[in-house]
């Protein structure tokens, strides 16, 4: 009845074969019209992007879940689809033009976003291939992309509708401008590097010449924009100079600027003066309005390029105009020494020598955008706003009331921290390929925002010329419509109706905030609703050092690498089995490695049954079993689903990992199989062989059933593999029921079973320790046996010779002698020795194992407890000491043990 399987497994093959059916077959598509639904979205990775060890993580966790749910007869959705990824699209297109000797501004704006386009449609859809490798169990047939028409109306809905509420706005404040890709960047999007600089002090001269203010800064080029000089309110050696209203006139502009009281000022620093640059600052941004500057007025000395621009007054020396940023700080520095305005800094060496320079070296944190590469400069521009403050109200409301369960718990303080201090979200960008803003301009700068341009000119009136807005929004505004735009929305759809608010989020911690809350957001101003009531987030797959993986170290792992070395489901459930609610992963091949081994054991056991007449069940209950070994296997797999259904509600998906694990390979493969060998092997009767081979066959499908969501692949193949030729399976894996054992278990049976276990478990620890040969027959002698014992010795004394060894096993008192004891349940047995080993030489070898283990104890003990080495010492050191001492404190235990055997 069975196709016979191979006998090696080869993953790459069925894999390959087994999703091309699926997709093909239609089986990732929510076609059970009176089911329950369950929705997840996934994350959409950027159209540019590959396959990285992280999206491994997030989407293997997601497809547990889906097919998991699927098989629980739901009717369940995941979302797939791409981001247009703004910045990271357009920067692909232009250096395929650079390779050309082309650039974008040689082509206007239509051209170049269509060739961004064909880009898409010949390259853009690698990591979508890539997913499916990983055997993502997504809806293709309706895969999106955030450029898709659909998409775009209901971004410019979006738009006009927080508009015309007031929620968005333009306004000009300091962005985060990448010089590089000339545009804004948020927040979010940069990131911090330490970097060697200078620290460097001047002289700034007050404007009536009765003296002057020392003032300190690492960007000294800033200096010829400065508006004002800020001292503390309470710092009394500039009280004076403030009550009069005193100036400073600024070396080499010669613009006069005020002294102004303000908090900013720490008079515990330097000389405590700052001086303020409020439109090249962010925190000076700040003092500057509350001086009573109004941004408008804020004086801007770079431009696009970060290059030296002549300011609104016209102060700046003409031949600094046009420098860039760095080489006009060492022009400016030079400047002011020649001047005599640089406060040379001076060191003393151990012997009081006195050596001057022009600035204090330091380490400077220092902004980079994440995808330009180049630093940041803080500039005053008009952009677009969204008021994330009154957005983020709703989301902060739901969290505190629990209709949004973020999992772990323990990352809500960092949404609220993050949520309740929320700043004004800039969500205009200054790239060609985006959304671009629904806005227009007449030529006195109104503005007129609409969802077409016909909107736009009925706003303005007849015959007045408008300009639309040359910005796009920025990526992550789209992105935070995906739960619901991705299901017709702004239309009232069936899928809409039947699959908003989705069931979960799985989420990255790395995008709480750049996507997962600003959903969130949206969610509740656009449709009035949450989302999804449950927010995942797990943590990063790290090297196996526990450092961060990154390019330039060379420690990134290719998923896709590990994928055909072991295949997909020993990544898979890797991943899942190292999931531990948020815990970031450290990467370890061996385990994965280990995972393979663990199909391969399937595999095998798979072929054992098919050797010994065992096939596919046909009954989701479990089959009637009066034998004990298959009573206590019916009970196993009860406790198993049991147990996953736990962990999967949790969303422990590292319990539900080895609880599947350790049932297969413990309970099924090396206890149950070992258990019926004999009802085949012996004869034990075709009635007793007939039940075996239901129950085992039942329990195989249980297991491919409970397996499926973490291992797809290779249970797919062995579920039609035990049920091919003439009676094949009905319906595909992916669309099988969950297990629904519904049977009564005899517990007598199920202790007789487990007894067994115990004692043969314990033997063979004891002859390990012992260096007794594993397959040699011991006697063995129970003084005061309980009635499992008397019960199970009666009728399982084959199968206790076989796998414990132990023959003949007497219910009585054993002879004199050195022996050792082993205990099962209740149960002590007495094992003699007397020729089986030479006692002195075992005493003695035991002995010095446990000596040395105990030195080593002792000395590492010591280590760890010296505060030097915890504190100075290398993370992975103090790791491999503590772990070092942990196995030689078991290793004491367990000798002592083995001598106390020896009596």
């Amino acid at each position: 009845m069975t196709r016979e399987l191979p006998k090696t497994f080869d993953p790459a093959e069925l894999e390959a074969r087994w999703y091309a059916h699926w997709e093909d077959n239609g089986c990732f598509r929510p076609e059970r019209p009176g089911a329950a639904p369950f929705t997840i979205v996934n994350p959409p990775p950027n159209v540019t992007g590959s396959l990285h060890i992280g999206h491994a993580l997030d989407n293997t966790l997601q497809d547990i879940v889906i097919r998991y749910e699927r098989m629980r007869g739901k009717d369940a959705l995941w979302v797939v689809g791409t981001d247009h990824a703004g910045i990271a699209t357009q920067m692909v297109v232009e250096r395929q033009l650079e390779a050309r000797q082309d650039k974008r501004t040689n082509h206007s704006r239509e051209d170049f976003v269509q060739k961004v386009w064909e880009w898409k449609e010949e390259s853009g859809g690698t990591i979508t291939r890539q997913l499916r490798r990983l055997g993502c169990s997504m809806d293709w047939s309706r895969e999106q992309f955030t450029m898709d028409p659909h998409f775009t109306r209901a971004v410019t809905r979006v738009f006009v509708d927080l508009y015309d509420k007031g929620l968005i706005y333009r306004d000009k404040r300091l962005v985060n401008w990448d010089p590089r890709l000339k545009t804004a960047i948020s927040d979010l999007e940069v990131e911090t590097r330490e970097v060697r600089g200078h620290f460097w002090t001047f002289r700034y001269p007050l404007a009536d010449g009765s003296g002057d203010i020392r003032v300190s800064t690492t960007r000294p080029e800033t200096m010829l924009a400065d508006m004002a000089v800020a001292v503390h309110p309470e710092d009394e050696r500039y009280t004076e100079l403030v009550a009069r209203g005193a100036k400073v006139r600024l070396p080499l502009t010669g613009r006069e600027i005020p002294i102004v009281a303000d908090e900013h000022a720490d008079p515990e620093l330097g000389s405590g003066a700052v001086k303020i640059t409020p439109g090249h600052d962010f925190n000076d941004f700040e003092v500057g309005k509350r001086a009573g500057i109004a941004p408008a007025d804020m004086l801007n000395m770079l431009d696009a390029d970060a290059a030296v621009c002549q300011t609104a007054d016209g102060l700046v020396p003409e031949e600094l105009v046009g420098l860039d940023r760095f080489d006009a700080r060492a022009r400016v520095v030079a400047m002011l020494k020649d001047s005599g305005h640089l406060v040379p800094h001076v060191t003393k060496d151990k012997d009081g020598e006195e050596t001057q320079a022009d600035a204090e070296p330091r380490t400077i944190a220092t902004p980079f955008g994440d995808r330009g590469g180049v630093v940041i400069e803080p500039w005053l521009t008009d952009q677009w706003y969204v008021n994330a403050e009154e957005l983020a109200k709703a989301p902060i409301e739901a969290v505190r009331k629990g209709e949004v369960e973020i999992v772990p718990k323990s990352w809500e303080k960092t949404f609220f921290n993050w949520m309740e201090n929320i700043q004004p979200w800039c969500v205009s960008r200054q790239l060609w390929w985006g959304h671009r803003i629904p806005a227009w301009y007449d030529g006195n700068g109104n503005v007129y925002v609409a969802e077409t341009e016909e909107d736009a000119r009925a706003q303005a009136g007849e015959g007045i010329p408008l300009t639309r807005d040359e910005d796009v929004l920025d990526t992550w505004f789209s992105s935070a419509l995906w739960p619901f735009a991705t299901l017709g929305w702004p239309e009232s759809t069936d899928l809409l109706e039947k699959h908003y608010p989705n069931d979960l989020l799985v989420s990255g911690f790395d995008i709480l905030f750049f996507w997962d809350a600003r959903m969130m957001m949206m969610g509740q101003a656009l449709t009035g609703r949450n989302p999804w009531p449950r927010l995942y987030l797990h943590g990063l797959v790290r090297a196996p050092d526990g450092a961060k993986m990154s390019k330039s170290k060379g420690n990134v792992v290719d998923p896709l690498g590990l994928i055909d070395r072991y295949g997909a489901d020993a990544l898979r459930f890797f991943m899942a089995a190292m999931e531990s609610q948020g815990r970031d992963i450290k990467m370890d091949e061996s385990r994965v490695e280990g995972y393979r081994n663990f199909a391969t054991k399937l595999w095998n056991a798979a072929r054992f049954c098919q050797a010994n007449g065992i096939g596919a069940s046909g009954t989701i209950a479990a089959p009637p079993a009066r034998l004990a070994a298959n009573q206590w296997i019916v009970g196993e797999v009860m406790q198993t689903v049991e147990a996953l259904d736990a962990a999967l509600a949790d969303l422990r998906f590292d319990a539900a990992a080895n609880t599947i694990y350790h049932f297969v390979w413990d309970r099924f493969c090396d206890w149950y199989l070992e258990l019926i060998k004999p009802v085949f092997a012996n004869g034990a009767g075709e009635d007793a062989a007939a039940e075996t081979r239901l129950v085992a066959g039942w329990a195989l499908d249980q297991i491919l059933v409970m397996l499926h969501p973490f291992m797809p692949f290779v249970t797919e193949e062995l579920w039609h593999a035990m049920a091919a030729g003439d009676d094949p399976r009905p319906y595909d894996l992916i669309l099988a029921r969950w297990p629904e054992p519904q049977a009564e278990i005899s517990q007598q049976a199920v202790a007789a079973i487990d007894w067994v276990i115990a004692l043969t478990t314990a033997t063979r620890a004891a002859r390990s320790e012992l260096g007794i040969a594993p397959g040699a027959k011991l006697p063995a002698f129970c003084p005061d046996p309980s009635d499992t014992a008397r019960r199970v010795v009666d009728r399982s004394a084959a199968a206790i010779e076989r796998l414990a060894r132990l023959t003949p096993v007497q219910l009585g008192e054993a002879p004199g002698g050195a022996a050792m004891q082993i205990a099962a349940g209740e149960d002590v047995f007495v094992v003699p020795l007397e020729g089986v080993i030479d006692l002195d030489a075992e005493r003695a070898r035991l002995t010095k194992a446990r000596d040395a283990s105990e030195k080593e104890a002792f000395n590492l003990a010591r280590r760890l407890d010296n505060p030097n080495f915890v504190e100075k010492a290398r993370p992975e050191a103090v790791e491999k000491a503590r772990a070092d001492h942990a196995h030689h404190a078991a290793e004491v235990e367990r000798l002592d043990a083995a001598l106390a055997r020896l009596g």
